[in-house]
């Protein structure tokens, strides 16, 4: 008996100590202990009912005991279960039956981290046998062996295996592996049993051993080793795949192989998943650690066109050696892979990435995890990784002198260039843009503004191109085809006055600007970044040709009075007409000058206290800073200030001015086409509404949510501009909608 209880301790049953499941069996009811069954919830292991030479007190004692053998019996399972191989495919097996298998689901799911889990448990259980085979030794020695032997020996696994036993239950109930089963086994690291918690922080150590190693392949090579997603850096393509069926994932696969996928991997290759995120790694430091290995990737994979870049000159003199050997293909491949690199150790210094690895292999060898050297350590690989990055985007690549490009042509900052695209162009806006052929119509403008003022030396305007929407826009026509057709067909019936005061945006303001970005500047420079840039051009684009118009309107006038005293001179009888039609539209030119004063201003408060003032904001920060992410980081608030201080993201006051703009434009057409008495009545009517809106402006400009936070810190000086000599406060005193009729400043006329 005594052999007997001590095989039982190890796990195996015989006549004295059976296990209920396989009594079951011989009942009928078929459970096979396999690998694969299920654990027990409850300790199977008894004393045969049929034994009477025992007596119960010693009965209860050595029940107790053998729950130590079924614990024992169920961990050891549990680890045979997960450190096995046998999933590998072996080289024998088609591929294509491995992908049909997977497709149809029929593998279980398995984990690097629960075998991980079992080769700690397994130590545990080695000393478990050590220490029963020592018992059994003693026992034999003994003359009169005796239970308190067992119990005595056997004690302070009462304390450990229990408890594993519960751990390995909730880790097979729950589906538990990953990052999850590493924050699982945090939580039971905070006991209050020393033995426990040395055994759990154990366990604990061999779940960090894979992930350090997983997090060197990441951090150190750019590599994602993760086949059974349980990383807390995943790919977006193991996404895709869950989501997608297994034709469309493979055709996206063969699309992104065709692209350059390093902007991909970039913006949208990785993220971070929550899931396997253990609580005790903040999600700052996640981001940190997905920055770096994306940041090494890009080092390590520098795009082909940025390799021809830099040793142009060295694959020129080899195409010509290769031509004449025949070998054009073999060496070109050759060549490229080393450059690759080449390039690539160039750009990220093997001394550097040895000294992520060393970092990273001092945690792995520590014992217990300590959090702060861990997030020190990921703060010193991401500062290395952005350091690098930034020596490739700011140094390599010119990011200073793609910002001023972008400057230049995306902020109006070549003022001379635009305002000769918009005097080149200014009789096409005339007309509605037909959908078809409206961008093509603007080359022709945009070319010859080029010519005039682009020199040479600029090599940044190769870049830059002229788009216009040709769907997604509603292109209505210019207010002032309307009055033509209006005048054109007297005696027809006319639309109300009010229908063209709409705040609406006619089809030229679609005009948009694209710009050429090569690698690595995309990492940099994205789509969202550059439809910020977009959004605030139209809205300059919009400004500057309002103020143009109205001093062409002006310029109009006088032209036009030149021409009637040149008749007057000639036929007397035309004087009174002449006489007439100035004293009708004298009202209307103080109205103008009104419309150009708070456009004049509109435009320098953008132009020189907003974006002049954040680019050497910016500058500064290009000069003091050496991180890429820090980097970024001020770019989005330069971008963000830019809306923010021109009143983009203020709905209200963003509808107020493209009014105004709107109403500008349609008093310069129609005082351009004045033939009528019925025009004074519309122009009247714009100068009413321009009187409402421009009070409506200054009054929420000066309020003290806009005007006394720090949002805007120049507005005070547009407002001290405006109102220098106390006009609009004078107009916008009393209630917005009310409009009383502006008192004569000599100073404004």
């Amino acid at each position: 008996m005594l052999h007997e209880l001590l095989l039982a301790l190890l796990g195996y049953t015989g006549d004295l100590i059976i296990d209920v499941r396989e009594q079951q069996e011989q009942t009928g009811t078929h459970i096979p202990l396999s690998p694969d069954a299920p654990i027990s919830h409850q300790h199977t292991f008894k004393l045969a009912p049929d034994i009477s030479f025992i007596q119960p007190s010693e009965r209860d004692v050595i029940e107790r005991i053998i729950t130590l053998g079924f614990y024992y019996r169920e961990l050891d399972r549990f680890a045979a279960k997960s450190r096995n191989l046998s999933w590998i495919r072996s080289p024998n097996e088609s591929p294509l039956l491995r992908t049909s298998q997977l497709l149809k689901g029929k593998t279980s799911k398995h984990s690097v981290y629960r075998r991980a889990i079992a080769n700690g448990i397994v130590e545990v259980l080695s000393v478990y046998r050590s220490v029963v085979l020592h018992i059994e030794q003693k026992l034999l020695s003994d003359s009169l062996p005796i239970v308190a032997t067992l119990t005595q020996g056997l004690n302070k696994f009462f304390v450990l295996l229990p408890p594993l036993f519960e751990l390995i239950l909730e880790i097979e109930r729950d589906n538990i592996y990953g990052g999850k089963l590493l924050n699982l086994l945090h939580k039971r690291c905070h006991c209050g049993v020393p033995e426990l918690q040395i055994c759990i922080q154990r366990l604990l150590w061999h779940g960090h051993q894979v992930m350090y190693n997983q997090l060197a392949s990441w951090a150190v090579y750019g590599i994602l080793h993760d086949p059974y997603k349980e990383f807390y850096i995943s790919s977006q393509d193991d996404k895709d795949s869950e989501q997608e069926s297994a034709p469309q994932f493979l055709e996206k696969l063969t699309r992104l192989s065709v692209a350059d996928t390093s902007l991909n991997d970039w913006h949208l290759g990785f993220h971070i998943s929550l899931d396997m995120l253990p609580e005790y790694i903040t999600l700052n430091v996640a981001e940190s650690i997905l920055f770096a290995g994306k940041a090494v990737r890009v080092l390590r994979n520098p795009s082909p066109g940025f390799q021809f870049k830099d040793s142009s000159s060295h694959q020129q003199t080899q195409r010509g050696s290769q031509k004449t050997q025949g070998y054009t293909t073999t060496i070109s491949f050759q060549n490229n892979s080393l450059n690759n690199t080449l390039i690539g150790e160039d750009l990220l210094p093997q001394a550097e990435a040895d000294k992520i690895e060393s970092m990273l292999q001092d945690l792995k060898e520590s014992s217990e995890f300590h959090k702060r050297s861990f997030e020190n350590a990921i703060d010193t690989i991401k500062t290395v990784a952005a350091s690098h990055l930034w020596q490739l985007v700011v140094v390599r690549a010119d990011l200073n002198g793609h910002l001023k490009a972008l400057k230049d042509y995306f902020l109006l900052e070549k003022g001379d260039f635009f305002q000769s695209f918009l005097e080149e162009s200014r009789q096409l806006m005339r007309l509605p843009p037909r959908q078809s052929t409206a961008e093509a119509d603007l080359m022709v403008p945009f070319q010859l503004a080029a010519l005039k003022t682009i020199g040479e030396e600029d090599k940044y305007f190769s870049r830059v191109s002229l788009r216009m929407p040709s769907f997604g826009i509603t292109l209505k026509p210019s207010p002032v085809d309307l009055s033509k057709v209006k005048v054109n067909k007297d005696g027809d019936s006319v639309g109300h006055p009010d229908a063209s005061l709409e705040v609406s945006l006619d089809g030229w303001d679609g005009i948009s600007l694209e710009y050429s970005i090569d690698w690595p500047l995309q990492l940099f420079v994205t789509p969202e970044v550059l439809s910020k840039y977009q959004r605030i051009f139209q809205y300059l684009l919009r400004l500057k040709r309002t103020q143009m118009e109205l001093e062409k309107s002006w310029a109009f006038a006088m032209h036009q009075d030149h021409i009637d005293f040149a008749k007057l001179r000639n036929d007397s009888r035309k004087s009174s007409v002449s006489q007439h039609r100035r004293q009708r539209l004298r009202p209307m030119w103080h109205v103008r000058e009104h419309m150009a004063f708070l456009i004049r201003n509109l435009q320098f408060y953008i132009q020189v206290d907003v974006i002049e003032s954040q680019w050497n904001v910016l500058q500064s920060h290009i000069q003091n800073s050496h991180d890429f992410t820090e980097l970024v980081g001020f770019h989005q608030e330069y971008l963000a200030a830019l809306i923010s201080q021109s009143f983009l993201d203020i709905g209200s006051v963003s509808r107020i001015l493209d009014g105004i703009m709107k109403l500008c434009l349609q008093f310069c057409w129609k005082i351009e086409n004045d033939e009528s008495n019925r025009t004074t009545s519309e122009l009247e009517h714009i100068a009413e509404e321009f009187n409402k809106k421009s009070n409506s402006l200054y009054t929420i400009l000066r309020s003290s949510r806009l005007a006394g936070s720090q949002r805007a810190p120049f507005l005070r000086q547009f407002l001290l501009r405006l109102n220098f000599n106390s006009f609009f406060e004078a107009t916008a005193r009393g209630v917005l909608n009310v409009v009383s009729p502006r008192p004569p400043v000599s100073v404004l006329q």
